[in-house]
């Protein structure tokens, strides 16, 4: 293999299709499909994703491998055998099934030899070696175990790895339908959440509940053996056989229905949430210790989309004693496979294995790995938009400039350099706040983000300044880890007084416990931090805005949630921020070199804030 050597990463056809690019070690594009075809977790083919990476080679140049991130064959074995071993029970989902197996068997070699042009330069990864590939090779260390853990491939559901610099070894495997991902989906579904989508929301009530089912699922509804090896009861399971993740046991043994998505969150549903977060955290736990014993590494990497539980990961970091060094691959789920398939390609085809050096910093550009504009294609699409606009060259006035409106608690969409890879907005594609005060968790939940009451969001704090405010993990560019508000910037209540006074919804609940940065900090003092440096020559520009507002009102973090509304993805264009922008309560746009400020438009651009019914998650 040529160290020159394009090869495109592909995932596509379940949920979360994406591409990714790369030459050698280096990481040279990466990008989801729904960030172009604005569908929500986008599953099909990515196209437009393709073209974004073939559009960072040089003109007419296509890539010389593609890797896809399964290996298909071995889907369609699975999925053939389960079928043939649940039968007749599963009838109906086979309709769904054979249309896969088609897609799987058909369409995909076309699609894939479409990219290309020759079968010979596509290569296919098993599904769990790419999550593996996309964890160990971007990470900043020299060897390290792996731990993968998700729904499901082809037949693994959770892997240990060996990683060193000839490559990723193998060390344990639990197979379908055993599934730590699938399991907490089922408890996803039963809280009336969407499955795939709305994990983060069951891991979000959590906090509001106690875990007063842990022994019931623990005793009814999985094995759980020491080395953090288990199997599920699938008496109470229905992902093998009907189109619901559970059975119809499952509510019998909980004593109550599944809830509708819109009926009321009770404590019931808050406990439930807490049972099986808690669950989860000692099965990761168990399991990650377990990955260090086997490799004989003091480093661990995680992937898949379990690997996107920011409490489990706390806790790794802070209960394994041996723990020496721990990295997450920020797109943990199947976007990061497409990823990870490529590098996985990348290393196999060098004739000599490269030797790992431990680096201060890891290989995934602080994810900014997608698109960036310039400034003329912005502003063609503001005038074209018809708004007034103001631009400001030197950064540290723009900076203070938007700083300043922060402090005057106007919200701010945040449109700055190449978009994201991963489900994280880290500042490229951000909303921002004043963190201080309930009423900006209300008004953004309400009248931007439009979503539900309850839920906080996370700070962006300076990393120089982040222990002055919590304690826990503080180390944290991709927002993957929790950490706790310190007593001294607590209110005077908590939790357990609030339940004390019968205060039972999560809307009460969150109302009732209080902190100097109400926006960003959840019922139980935690939040998920993002920590960005605000001075130096690595700075970006969403870090000087912090330091500025730390300047202005001696608070050194911002509330940072993702550029959308309920239903929609990340924005990706300048066209798709300016949309955002108009049909929200936003006060500010600021996008590229460019101010825009909802008070200096037209009374059409004013008042065009709801115009647009977004759709529900």
């Amino acid at each position: 293999m040529s160290s020159d050597e394009y090869i495109l990463g592909v995932s596509s056809h379940f949920h979360d299709a994406a591409a990714a690019l790369v030459q050698g070690d280096r990481i040279i594009a990466a990008a989801q499909e729904e960030r172009f075809s604005r569908k929500k977790g986008d599953w099909q083919f990515p196209e437009q994703a393709i073209a974004y990476c073939h559009s960072q080679i040089s003109e007419g140049a296509v890539p010389d491998v593609v890797a896809y991130y399964e290996d298909p064959s071995l889907k369609v074995q699975r999925i053939l055998e389960t079928a043939r071993r649940v039968a007749p029970r599963g009838a109906p989902l086979w309709p769904r099934l054979l249309k896969t197996v088609k897609e799987l068997s058909t369409e995909l070699p076309k699609q894939l030899l479409q990219v290309v042009g020759d079968a010979e330069r596509i290569v296919f990864v098993p599904h769990h070696k790419s999550h593996a590939a996309s964890a160990f090779y971007p990470a900043p260390f020299e060897n390290a175990a792996v731990l993968v853990l998700d729904g499901v491939g082809e037949f693994s559901t959770t892997t240990m790895w060996s990683g060193t610099s000839q490559g990723l070894k193998p060390t344990a495997e639990i197979t379908f339908p055993h599934s730590l991902g699938l399991l907490y989906s089922a408890f996803t579904q039963y809280c009336g959440f969407k499955v795939n989508t709305g994990e983060y929301k069951l891991m979000g009530l959590a906090p509001f509940g106690e875990p007063l089912f842990a022994r019931q699922i623990r005793n009814t509804l999985i094995d759980l053996r020491a080395d953090g090896s288990f199997a599920l009861n699938m008496a109470y399971f229905g992902f093998e056989t009907r189109s619901s993740t559970t059975s119809p046991l499952f509510e019998l043994l909980f004593g109550q229905p599944e809830r509708r998505p819109d009926a009321p969150i009770t404590s019931f549903h808050m406990n439930i949430a807490a049972s099986v977060q808690f669950v989860l955290e000692e099965v990761v736990l168990r399991l990650g210790r377990t990955a260090l014993q086997r490799s004989g590494h003091r480093n661990l990497c995680l992937a898949g989309g379990v690997a996107l539980n920011c409490l489990a990961n706390s806790r790794l970091r802070t209960e394994l004693a041996e723990l020496e060094g721990l990295w997450i691959q920020p797109a943990a789920g199947d976007a990061g496979g497409a990823l990870g398939a490529a590098l996985e390609v990348a290393h196999s085809r060098r004739k000599v294995p490269v030797m790992r050096r431990t680096r201060k910093v890891d290989a995934m550009e602080g994810t900014g790995l997608g698109p960036a504009f310039t400034d003329a294609t912005i502003h063609s699409a503001l005038v074209t938009a018809g708004l007034s606009f103001e631009k400001i060259d030197d950064p540290a006035t723009y900076a203070h400039d938007v700083a300043t409106a922060l402090a005057d608690k106007q919200v701010v969409g945040h449109f700055d350099g190449r978009m994201e890879f991963g489900p994280r907005a880290l500042g490229q594609r951000s909303i921002l706040a004043d963190p201080r005060g309930k009423e900006t968790l209300n008004r953004v939940n309400r009248s931007i983000k439009y979503r539900e009451d309850w839920r906080p969001f996370a700070p962006v704090v300076l990393d120089d300044k982040a222990a002055e405010y919590f304690d826990g993990p503080l180390d944290s560019p991709y927002m993957l880890f929790v950490a706790k508000l310190k007593p001294v910037h607590r209110g005077s209540g908590d939790l357990a007084q609030a339940r004390a006074r019968g205060l039972s919804t999560p809307m009460e609940l969150q109302e009732a416990v209080t902190g100097v940065v109400d926006a960003v900090k959840h019922v139980d003092f935690s939040a998920r931090l993002q920590t960005v440096s605000g001075r130096g020559t690595d700075a970006r520009r969403i870090g000087m805005i912090v330091a500025a507002f730390d300047a202005i009102t001696g608070c050194p973090m911002l509330l940072n949630t993702s550029f959308n509304v309920r239903g929609e993805p990340l924005v990706c264009s300048p066209v798709d921020a300016i949309e955002c922008f108009l049909n929200t309560q936003m006060d500010v746009l600021a996008i590229g070199s460019f101010v825009v400020r909802k008070s200096k438009q037209s009374d059409w651009a004013k008042n065009s804030a709801g115009r647009k019914k977004f759709a529900a998650d």
